[in-house]
Formats: C-alpha cells, sequence, structure tokens
C-alpha cells in the first residue's frame, strides 16, 4: 500500500503544476477541436461554415432589416456572402477596446444576441457563427458598409492582419463576408452546388418577403474578377449558374413543393400561425397518400433535423386529437383500440416553425431543440387549431381518420408477420438463409456482405472472395418495389427475408443497429439497365427501412470494371470510357472488341498466348480489349482483383447528404404517380449514359 501511495504522489515521476494548464485564447479552441462547434470537418461541416454566415444575414431579414440576401460561390474555394442589413457595427466597443467588427469577428461569444433590442428572434445562439468561420478559414474578409461609410478587416485562421480600416464613402447599406476554408482543417474542399440551393431554398420559404440569390462563379477568371468593385455579384453581369428563390406562400408554399410528386388525401392544407407565452408557433400539415412521414422542423428558421421539443409537442398534439375526433364521432371499433404515433403519421407531410427569443439548442450545431417551453406551445397552439379543423372540415377530417385506422391495421398486420418470420427464424436457431455463403470472422467491423445479382455473379463471387471476410448473398431476378409496401407485405418476399436475416438487425420497432452482422454490406450489380434497377430498388429499401444503417455509412456501391485490356503479357482494368482511351494509348492498333457471354473469358487458349508471344517478338502495339457486361462474365480471379479485393477494388460509400432530396428522387422513381416519373425522365434524358 505504501508503494502505491508513493507512486500516486509522484505522479510516475511527471511534477504536476500550474504550467501544465493549457489556456488556449482567442480562437486557438476552434481550431483545436472543430468538431465542437461545426460537428465534423467533413463535407457536412464545410457547408455548415456558409449555413454560419447566412444565418447572421438571414436573422437581419427575419428582424425586418434586411429583404436580399446573395451566396457566392467563388473560384479557389472562397464564399461570399452579401446583404443589405444593418450592417455590423464598426465603432469602438466599450470592453474589449476595438472595433465592434473586430470583436464579432475575432471573439467567441460575442454578437447582437444577448439581450437588449439587437435581435429580438435570431437563430445564432453562442454568438460563435462568424467567429468559428473565420478560425477555421486560412483567408476572411469582412466589408461593411454603414453610416455613409465603407469598412473593411483581413483575417487569416482567425487572426486580424490589420485593424479595421475605412476606406472610403458609400450611400449603401449591409455586410458583405468572403472566406475562404483552411486546407489544414478541412481536407476535402469541395462545395456541392445542390447542397447550397437546396438548404435555402428552404430558408427562403419561411422568411416571408426575402429575396436569396445563389450563384456559382467558381469557374470564373479569379484575376478578372478582382477587376470589379461590387457590393452584390450579380451587379457584374456576368453569365454564370445561378438562382434565386422569393415566396410569399410561407409555409402553405414549402408544403406544396415537398407534396408536388404526391397524391393528396387532404386537399386543404392545415395553416395555424399564432405566438403562446412569447413564443411564435407556426404549422402547416397535408396528408397524403404515402406510407412514409416527412415532418421538417425549425426553431429560429434553423432546421433541427434531430428535431426537439417542438416537435414532441406537435406529435403528442396529433395523436391526442386524432383519437378524441375519433373516439368522439364512434368511426373506430373499441377492439381495435386507439391511434398510436406511427398511425397518425403515416402519409403527412408537416412543417413546424417555433420562434423563441431565448432559444436553447443541444450543441453548436443546432440540429435539436431543447427549449422545454416550446413543447407546452406548440401542443396547445397546434392541438386547438387542429380540433377545430377537423370540425370545420369532416370530409378532410374523415379522410384523415380513414388514413390512419388503415394504418393502424396494416401495422397490427406488419407486426404479426414480423413475429411468424421472427419466431421461424428463432425456432430454425437463427438459421441463416442457405443461399448465404457466410464470412469466417465474428467481427461486424471486419465483416462484408457481397449482393450480388443472379446466381452466375453469385457462382464467381462465392470462389474468388476472402472466405475470411466476405460473405456473399446472391439474388434472383429484381427485388421487391418496397416504396409502397408495407411490411408484411415486404417479408413476403424470399429475397428482402433472406436479406434481413442476413443482416442481423431485425426490422421496425425492434431494429438495432448494434445487431449488425457487417459493418460494410456492397451492392454488385451489373453496369446495365437491370443492374441499375436492382440497385436503386436495394437503396430504396435500406432508405424506407433501414435509414440507420446508410446513415452510420455501412452501405457501398462496386465499381467493377467496364473493359479489361490486353498489351502483349500485360493486363490492365479500365472502370471508364476515358480510362481505357488512356491505357490504350494513341496509336494503337485494337485488334479485338469482345463481348463476352457469361462463364467464357476465362483462361486463355494455346492459340491466346502463341498470339501474344508473336506480338511480343515482334514489339506489335496490337491491343486486345474485352467489355464486361456483366460481374457473371469475370472468373472468379478476375472478380477478387478487380472488384473485391480491399487493396485494389473501387468500392463507393453513399451517403444520405440531403434526406429530403433523396425523399423527392425515392418517390418520383419508384412512387405509383407516372406523370412525375416521365416528367423526371425527360428532363434527366441527357445526363443517361447509353449503351447500345
Amino acid at each position: 500500500m505504501a508503494k502505491e501511495k508513493e507512486v500516486k504522489k509522484a505522479g510516475n515521476g511527471h511534477h504536476y503544476d500550474a504550467s501544465d494548464i493549457s489556456v488556449l485564447e482567442g480562437l486557438d479552441p476552434v481550431r483545436r477541436r472543430p468538431g465542437m462547434y461545426i460537428g465534423t470537418t467533413g463535407p457536412e461541416g464545410l457547408h455548415h461554415l456558409i449555413w454560419e454566415i447566412f444565418d447572421n444575414s438571414r436573422d437581419e431579414a427575419m428582424g425586418g432589416f434586411c429583404n436580399d440576401i446573395e451566396v457566392v460561390l467563388l473560384p479557389g474555394n472562397r464564399i461570399r456572402v452579401a446583404d443589405n442589413g444593418r450592417g455590423i457595427p464598426v465603432d469602438i466597443h466599450k470592453k474589449t477596446k476595438v472595433s465592434a467588427l473586430e470583436t464579432v469577428m475575432t471573439t467567441l461569444h460575442a454578437g447582437g444576441k444577448f439581450g437588449g433590442e439587437g435581435y429580438k428572434v435570431s437563430g445564432g445562439l453562442h454568438g460563435v457563427g462568424a467567429s468559428v468561420v473565420n478560425a477555421l478559414s486560412i483567408y476572411c474578409k469582412a466589408e461593411v458598409h454603414k453610416d455613409g461609410g465603407r469598412y473593411v478587416q483581413e483575417y487569416s485562421q482567425g487572426k486580424k492582419k490589420a485593424a479595421v480600416k475605412k476606406i472610403g464613402s458609400s450611400k449603401l447599406q449591409g455586410t458583405i463576408i468572403t472566406f475562404q476554408p483552411d486546407v489544414e482543417i478541412f481536407k476535402d474542399i469541395k462545395f456541392d452546388w445542390s447542397t447550397v440551393v437546396s438548404h435555402i431554398r428552404q430558408q427562403a420559404y419561411l422568411v416571408k418577403g426575402l429575396n436569396v440569390s445563389i450563384i456559382d462563379a467558381r469557374e470564373e477568371d479569379e484575376k478578372e474578377i478582382a477587376k470589379h468593385d461590387f457590393f452584390y455579384f450579380k451587379e457584374i453581369g456576368l453569365e454564370v449558374p445561378s438562382v434565386s428563390f422569393y415566396f410569399e406562400g410561407g409555409l402553405i408554399s414549402l408544403i406544396k413543393y415537398y407534396n408536388k410528386f404526391q397524391k393528396p388525401v387532404q386537399n386543404t392544407i392545415f395553416y395555424i400561425e399564432k405566438e403562446m407565452d412569447g413564443v411564435g408557433v407556426e404549422i402547416a400539415l397535408q396528408y397524403v397518400d404515402d406510407i412514409v412521414d416527412r415532418i421538417i422542423p425549425f426553431a429560429n428558421n434553423i432546421y433541427t433535423a434531430e428535431g426537439g421539443t417542438h416537435v414532441t409537442g406537435f406529435k403528442t398534439a396529433l395523436t391526442r386529437t386524432l383519437n378524441t375526433y375519433c373516439k368522439k364521432n364512434e368511426m373506430m371499433k373499441e377492439s381495435e383500440g386507439g391511434f398510436t404515433g406511427d398511425d397518425v403519421l403515416e402519409g403527412l407531410t408537416a412543417v413546424i416553425s417555433v420562434k423563441l427569443r431565448e432559444i436553447q439548442f443541444e450543441g453548436q450545431t443546432k440540429a435539436k431543440l431543447g427549449s422545454m417551453e416550446a413543447q407546452g406551445a406548440v401542443g396547445m397552439v397546434f392541438g386547438e387549431a387542429f380540433a377545430s379543423f377537423l370540425e370545420e372540415n369532416p370530409d378532410e377530417a374523415k379522410a384523415i381518420i380513414s388514413k390512419s385506422i388503415l394504418a393502424l391495421k396494416a401495422r397490427k398486420a406488419a407486426k404479426a408477420a414480423k413475429d411468424s418470420v421472427l419466431r421461424k427464424g428463432a425456432l430454425e436457431g437463427m438459421t441463416l438463409p442457405g443461399k448465404l455463403a457466410d464470412c469466417q470472422s465474428k467481427s461486424a467491423e471486419d465483416s462484408e456482405l457481397f449482393l450480388v445479382e443472379g446466381d452466375s455473379a453469385g457462382g464467381s463471387a462465392k470462389q474468388g472472395r476472402d472466405r475470411r471476410t466476405q460473405a456473399i448473398l446472391p439474388l434472383r431476378g429484381k427485388i421487391l418495389n418496397v416504396e409502397r409496401a408495407r411490411i408484411d407485405k415486404m417479408l413476403a418476399s424470399k429475397e428482402v427475408r433472406a436479406l434481413v436475416i442476413a443482416m442481423g438487425t431485425s426490422i421496425g420497432d425492434t431494429f438495432d443497429l448494434e445487431k449488425m452482422r457487417y459493418h460494410k454490406i456492397i451492392i454488385a450489380t451489373d453496369a446495365d439497365v437491370d443492374g441499375a434497377h436492382i440497385r436503386t430498388l436495394l437503396l430504396t429499401l435500406f432508405y424506407r427501412y433501414f435509414r440507420p444503417i446508410v446513415e452510420a455509412g455501412y452501405i457501398y456501391i462496386a465499381q467493377p470494371p467496364l473493359y479489361k485490356i490486353k498489351k502483349g503479357k500485360e493486363i490492365n482494368y479500365a472502370y471508364s470510357d476515358e480510362e481505357k482511351i488512356k491505357i490504350v494509348g494513341r496509336g494503337a492498333e485494337v485488334t479485338e472488341i469482345e463481348n463476352v457471354e457469361p462463364g467464357e473469358g476465362g483462361e486463355e487458349t494455346e492459340e491466346e498466348e502463341k498470339e501474344e508471344e508473336k506480338e511480343a517478338k515482334t514489339k506489335s502495339t496490337k491491343v486486345h480489349i474485352q467489355r464486361y457486361k456483366g460481374l457473371g462474365e469475370m472468373n472468379p480471379e478476375e472478380l477478387w482483383e478487380t472488384t473485391m479485393d480491399p487493396v485494389h477494388r473501387i468500392i463507393k460509400r453513399v451517403d444520405i447528404g440531403d434526406a429530403e432530396e433523396a425523399n423527392k428522387i425515392f418517390d418520383i422513381l419508384m412512387g405509383s404517380e407516372v406523370p412525375p416519373r416521365k416528367s423526371f425522365i425527360q428532363s434527366n434524358a441527357k445526363l443517361a449514359e447509353i449503351d447500345i
């Protein structure tokens, strides 16, 4: 014991005192732990930088001080956000003794959102938005037009280059922030146009009377742009991709946008806007003929992807109100019990927007609302208004109740079907599907499941795989389109049931991601129309019923080669036509282009070997090109080398960058409505690769 105490006192030979305590000054904490402020340094965090600066401009619009915001993607990974708001103050701050602009841009927890009358409602929480973006940028510039003057300050990695400087006079008013993310923080800096447009379109719906422009000038000449002196980029008049949004309809317009490709169950969109106990509540909803729900929640116009107290209040009031109406009008048998939360959500599209003066989010990324007063306010305001809506619109109420009763019956049928499948599995000792060639590893982190198309490819994959870590599940034909199928019908499909049992996670309310048997599910289908269709069906299945698996990053798509290219004894594989041209080279004589039937193209014949030897001796530039039509055409060695070997293969992870956009595409392509699908195909036909 004495020896143990001595070790603790000595600290293993290290003297521990005040000198061991690190004090990070200024914006150093942001650069040291960026994930604490923007969630991640991946694509999501990179785009979060734009949202932080845009939110500051948007808050000006919410306060009625701004009606025009412009977001520009510039060359060199720079982003420029301009607004015609009041302009960040530039006078000297009493506490910091420097310009208020410098204080806002270089100090954490500094801003006009902590009291006083700067902002009655804002999306900004900690006052860290602009300073965090500044800290994580290799270059940042703030330009303010205010009180007849034009002021500028530049920064690098959160530190000012010089004091705030007045560079001239101006009749304009507003703020322009330009920033360039730091490659030390973000390893892959690539802004996605569709992600930016989708997010900002959403914001335009939420702020009535706000005009928002988004411009893509990344392909323009940087030096040419620098020649112009402008407040808004659109003043230059360059021909570049751009889009503008302006909506007066608010949440009703947003509901119409989300349900554009849906068949309505309820024709009149419900809408309420009211303030209660200092909380502004605005809700719009509509039921459509679908089996999934879409709840889009906002708090102070910040999209709260993980929901929060406002969503909890809404769901509770929705379930209670529909149960009360149903019971009062005797629309359900007592034996059926009552609606659960899931029953009343089926087919619902709802936008919930709350505005609070003092707001609490869980984390700086504002993904979840924590303000408890929002739950009570939403529950009261929505509950009363929706009850009145049902009474005043009996036909709409009947349609909604009928939809929910159908969902209730389907839920019970689905539970019975699911229990039957699980019970059968238990009686069989959880026997894995007979067609599954499982791997030896019991570690999910090391295990991979290949979903291959057909028995031919399945046979090659089983022979060519690494049995220790790679499992193979052949899928026969096209699996069930689950876009509009409930769990009971879905589990009746042998292919789907085999996949569910193989993954081990169960499904529905008993789904458990921790029981996932493979941390890589690799979809390996042929490079043709049928292969693409099967891949889409599988992605629909995962998206609808196993979304946590997609969000965890466990779904991948294999990229098999299109060509096998032989120059004498040298063999190369090309994954695109461009790569084929590069490998073949100019001046080469292509002797054959082979389209091999499944099962052929394996070992070389004696004649082929002699031909190769002859070519080698004469230094011929003849090239043999084999075009693969499917994985079944490859022998096990080729399949391993090109598609399955972790060292050489190319696989692409499936991410849900924008769940709502993905939701819309699935609705169009896999739903029952033909006109939207026809329109989508016609609009995107030029993007398709036609293989004749």
